[in-house]
């Protein structure tokens, strides 16, 4: 029987890695964390769409803000506020969480390890978002060959593999992914800012809105607010 273990934060992209594992394992288990992010929103809603699923989920709590240096865990710094994507910062910007992929795919592999599952899946990309060096594909690498040295597989043959497979895909093309998929978007959060309305400001909820207009579609989160006159 085949186990995965999917990083699901509840956004877009691991929404759609949940879907994309689930058509190719046996078990699957989400796995979110509450790492002091300002949007911690997203836990309750991967909560929910795992219930909704019938999925087993695990919640793991860590205190990044204890580190610090970065927009998303400590409220002293502001979210940067975009009139276009094109005002976005050259390099990493301060919404990156020092080494956060990293720290959660350590936990993961940890978590996993112990119910005997050496298959992770991320939705991390790197088309859209070039300037987080924790969504690369040479990161992606490296991390795969820390947990086959460090990990009891270093002494057996059964490998850690971890799995990105909309690495190399634009927003819009994971989103065509989902929709083929039959994932439901309706709950899926992205705005940095912490609430459920988008901010329409933040990096991630400009990104989102190209995707679906490259997607031709409308975005079934403002749709369902928009229902219930929220938005």
């Amino acid at each position: 029987m085949t186990k995965a273990a999917v990083l699901f934060s509840g956004g877009l992209d691991s929404t759609t890695s949940l879907a994309w594992a689930l058509r190719r394992y046996d078990q699957v288990f989400p796995l979110t964390f509450d790492y002091g992010q300002r949007h911690r929103l997203e836990v309750r809603m991967a909560a929910r769409a795992c219930r909704r699923l019938k999925l087993p989920h695990a919640i793991l709590k860590i205190d990044l803000g204890q580190i610090g240096g970065s927009a998303l865990t400590d409220k002293a710094m502001a979210v940067p506020k975009l009139k276009s994507l094109d005002d976005m910062e050259d390099g990493p910007p301060s919404t990156y969480v020092p080494f956060r992929n990293g720290v959660l795919i350590s936990l993961a592999a940890a978590w996993a390890e112990a119910r005997d599952i050496r298959h992770l899946v991320t939705g991390f990309n790197v088309i859209d978002s070039p300037h987080y060096p924790d969504t690369r594909p040479d990161f992606v690498l490296a991390m795969e060959a820390a947990l086959n040295a460090g990990t009891k597989a270093a002494f057996d043959s059964d490998k850690w593999h971890i799995l990105a497979p909309f690495i190399g895909l634009k927003k819009s093309e994971i989103i065509a992914e989902g929709l083929s998929l039959g994932v439901d978007y309706s709950y899926a959060i992205s705005c940095y800012a912490g609430g459920e309305v988008p901010c329409r400001t933040c990096s991630s909820c400009l990104l989102r809105q190209r995707a679906w207009q490259e997607a031709g579609r409308p975005d079934p989160l403002l749709v369902r607010l928009a229902k219930e006159k929220k938005r």
